[in-house]
């Protein structure tokens, strides 16, 4: 079985479990809505560009950790909440492995069009470029979130997940820009091997 096919499988088990009794479907369906908009673009785009096998891979995880956080909503995934109880925290912190992932994962794409499409031509700029991205791209999903709250009111309360903290939305875009440089210093040599292979094939 071609393993893109398996992805996409894995993908739709996961969307599909998601979905079995969530905490309200209405927050479901605004979490999970990125990681369809994100299969579409991608099958979309399948033949004109494809991604090295391991950004597809990462970005499967990211779309599992929307799917989980639309299960239970950010708030209140159960394992962040024995987290919570263990080390005496304030709030259940499952929304920052969402921004921090929002951040990481972009940038693993981002970086990756950058170099094979020949966006940026000194790789000297290639790191911080593909940061900037990312946090720009956080910035808008808070505006995104902003937008939802004020048209959908207190329905809009568990997709906002900001269980009384004041300065979430700015703790989600650092968690985003922490995400996106932990990719930029960690994965690139990895990245650039996978890119050397696709080339050589």
């Amino acid at each position: 079985m071609n393993k893109h096919v398996i992805l996409i499988l894995l993908f739709f088990a996961g969307l599909i479990i998601s979905g079995i009794h969530p905490h309200d479907y209405f927050t479901w369906i605004l979490e999970v809505f990125p990681a369809l908009i994100g299969l579409v673009v991608l099958l979309i785009t399948h033949k004109r560009f494809q991604f090295t096998y391991l950004t597809y891979a990462f970005i499967l995880l990211h779309c599992y950790v929307l799917f989980i956080g639309g299960h239970y909503t950010y708030a209140e995934v159960p394992a962040f909440n024995w987290i919570k109880d263990i080390f005496h925290q304030t709030r259940n912190n499952y929304d920052k492995v969402g921004h921090f992932t929002q951040g990481f994962v972009p940038a693993m794409i981002t970086r990756e069009l950058f170099i094979r499409l020949q966006v940026v031509q000194k790789r000297s700029w290639l790191a911080f470029l593909t940061v900037c991205v990312c946090v720009t791209i956080s910035v808008l999903y808070e505006f995104l979130e902003w937008f939802v709250a004020i048209i959908s009111g207190e329905s809009g309360d568990s997709f906002l997940g900001t269980q009384g903290y004041i300065w979430d939305t700015q703790s989600d875009m650092l968690y985003a820009m922490i995400g996106a440089v932990c990719m930029v210093l960690f994965m690139a040599k990895f990245q650039d091997k996978k890119l050397n292979e696709l080339n050589q094939n």
